[in-house]
């Protein structure tokens, strides 16, 4: 082994461990493992970010960008609407969600897609009786595997399809994935849709009213009249113990104390932080008189929101009572709302100081629910996280430009309407469109998108100042750093060298057998790494694979699509998965129950068809 080959290993190596560890964001790890090659030589200097100008860079960002479009519009609804059966059962039902769920991610992004249909789902889990996250699960697994039947499904598939073409085979077709692909994604669905679902752990029967979203961290300011003042906070718990909240901290004099004596006594403006689900909690705050720290603070508005308030009411004067009165029943239309947060919104890693929600929104932030572990930090000072559930208060209207700006998804039912029926049918056309180009073969991918993203511009289904927003640029940067250190494992050799030892070590010199491997090891990785690393990293093996079989290596190529497809087993291995950890109130060894066995039919499905639609 030369000393390039154990180099590039050895940063690899390192980059795995940086990315199942995840306390680096992921383009960050990629960066610095691109970085290493620079300084250890083995990228050149000036084709560090060659990347960039990747094909399948360019064309992840477009379809981003035409998806948003389908969102705006609404078409996405509109879709749902005329799909979704409203008085089926739960077979019916569960089967049409996830393959309206696997169909829009063949042709959008597939977070988007999950996104879109979250509320939908929440709400189709009160009509079936389930849980929500008995729905939200296979949702999530269906927009996965949807992913895989298209060129654009997911970026590993234009990964793929990218080292492709530099092998000398050319890029994949639009619809190349789609006999495996969509195979599998049947199988998996008919295989959750029937059986698979009753995996899910119930966590909490819900019904129309309400579901299980786990516990949510809070602070609760104890007034003067409260019953609490006095207590000593084991009695405060012993009270409260029948309801399930507990508490897990005390601020006093700005001063946090975790996990306090339990002798010590509660004082007149003492801040507990209790740990309670929704109605725990209800319970804690009306028998002991105390308030949440956010609608103590609302009921005092800063000076900000009492001039624009003020200003707000002497325009509507000007302009006659009847404005005024509705002005003031808008004020008055202060809802709560549980908020899921997206892994590309842009409030991941700020806190509610950061984001001055009271003096910018006016909204308070109520309580955070966060699974797997208890912040220790103030509720205002604590740094969000992609999958934590947000209980947020403040008026209706603010509400819905808070979520558009931040990209958050609102939980519960929502009305499924169109906000404009022929802007919705132009973006439709738009992606068909950019489709058909690459399909009927007249551009490439990324030229053909690229078009479609500027007559979207134009026709102004996406606004030009949402173009730049609507791509997820953490994706962007790690694709592009890693294209140039996955090339570096073909120049070094350490492809054809990892590639001799898993055929002649592991597979025994049998092809079908490294197929096998291949899958399965895409798949195991994908679950702990990011899906596009795991693509761009596996790809140079699979191709040593071939090439030392003397095989077709489309063959194995197909087999790390597919593999990259299907995260099933942790929160981590997928956006989709992670996004529905806190509104599921899954853990994290949850998601093994239905993944494991998904998993299974996905290997035992696609083997033979690998086989049979691309013969080795």
């Amino acid at each position: 082994m030369t000393n390039p080959q154990i180099l590039i290993f050895a940063i690899l190596i390192a980059t795995m461990v940086l990315f199942v560890w995840g306390r680096f964001r992921h383009d960050l790890v990629a960066l610095l493992a691109l970085m290493a090659c620079v300084v250890g030589g083995l990228v050149p200097a000036a084709d560090a970010f060659a990347g960039f100008g990747h094909p399948a860079v360019i064309t992840v960002a477009c379809v981003l960008v035409l998806s948003q479009g389908l969102q705006n519009t609404g078409a996405v609804d509109w879709l749902a609407r005329s799909v979704l059966p409203r008085e089926a059962g739960r077979l019916t039902s569960m089967a049409a969600l996830m393959g309206l769920g696997a169909v829009l991610s063949g042709f959008m992004n597939n977070v988007g897609a999950m996104a879109l249909l979250m509320p939908v789902a929440v709400q189709l889990s009160g009509r079936l009786d389930l849980t929500p996250g008995q729905v939200l699960m296979p949702l999530a697994f269906g927009t996965i595997l949807g992913g895989m039947t298209t060129l654009i499904g997911t970026p590993p598939n234009l990964i793929v399809s990218g080292f492709r073409d530099e092998a000398g085979l050319g890029h994949f077709a639009m619809f190349d994935f789609a006999p495996v692909g969509a195979a599998v994604a049947v199988a998996g669905i008919a295989f959750v849709a029937l059986v698979g679902w009753r995996l899910v752990p119930a966590r909490k029967a819900s019904g129309a009213e309400g579901f299980d979203t786990g516990s949510y961290l809070t602070e609760v300011r104890v007034p003067e009249d409260s019953k609490a003042v006095g207590l000593t906070l084991r009695k405060f718990e012993s009270e409260i113990e029948g309801s399930d909240a507990q508490v897990t901290g005390l601020v006093r004099n700005e001063v946090r104390m975790t996990a306090p004596h339990g002798g010590r006594r509660i004082r007149d403006g003492d801040i507990l932080v209790l740990e309670a689900d929704v109605e725990a909690l209800a319970k804690a705050l009306s028998d002991f008189g105390i308030k949440l720290e956010g609608q103590e603070l609302s009921s005092e508005k800063d000076d900000t929101t009492k001039a624009k308030a003020a200003e707000r009411k002497k325009t509507a004067k000007a302009e006659g009572d009847a404005e005024e009165d509705d002005e003031s029943k808008r004020d008055e239309d202060i809802v709560l709302r549980e908020l899921a947060v997206l892994p590309s919104s842009s409030i991941v890693g700020r806190s509610a100081s950061d984001l001055r929600l009271r003096t910018r929104y006016g909204l308070n932030l109520l309580a955070v629910s966060r699974e797997g572990r208890t912040p220790k930090t103030r509720l205002r000072t604590l740094k969000l996280k992609s999958g934590d559930l947000l209980l947020m208060q403040g008026p209706a209207e603010v509400m819905a430009d808070f979520i558009n700006d931040t990209g958050c998804v609102p939980l519960g039912e929502r009305e499924l309407r169109i906000p404009d029926k022929r802007m919705a049918i132009i973006a439709g056309a738009i992606m068909l469109g950019s489709v058909g180009v690459v399909t009927l073969g007249l551009l490439p991918a990324a030229a053909a998108f690229t078009l479609g993203v500027i007559v979207s511009m134009l026709l102004r289904t996406v606004p030009p100042r949402q173009v730049y927003t609507a791509i997820d640029w953490p994706v962007i940067i790690l694709l592009a750093a890693l294209i140039p250190v996955a090339d570096a494992m073909q120049t070094t050799g350490a492809a054809d060298l990892l590639a001799r030892f898993l055929v002649d070590t592991v597979a025994q010199g049998n092809a079908i057998a490294a197929l096998a491997v291949v899958l399965i090891t895409t798949m195991f990785l994908s679950d702990v790494m990011n899906n596009a690393a795991t693509a761009a990293v596996l790809c140079p093996i699979a191709i040593g694979i071939a090439a030392t079989l003397g095989v077709n290596p489309d063959s194995f190529l197909m087999a790390v699509a597919i593999g990259a497809s299907c995260a099933f087993l942790t929160p981590i291995g997928h956006q989709n998965n992670t996004l529905i950890l806190g509104p599921g109130g899954f853990g994290f060894g949850d998601y093994w129950k239905l993944g494991l066995p998904l998993e299974v039919v996905v290997v035992a499905v696609s083997i033979p068809l690998l086989l049979i639609v691309w013969p080795l």
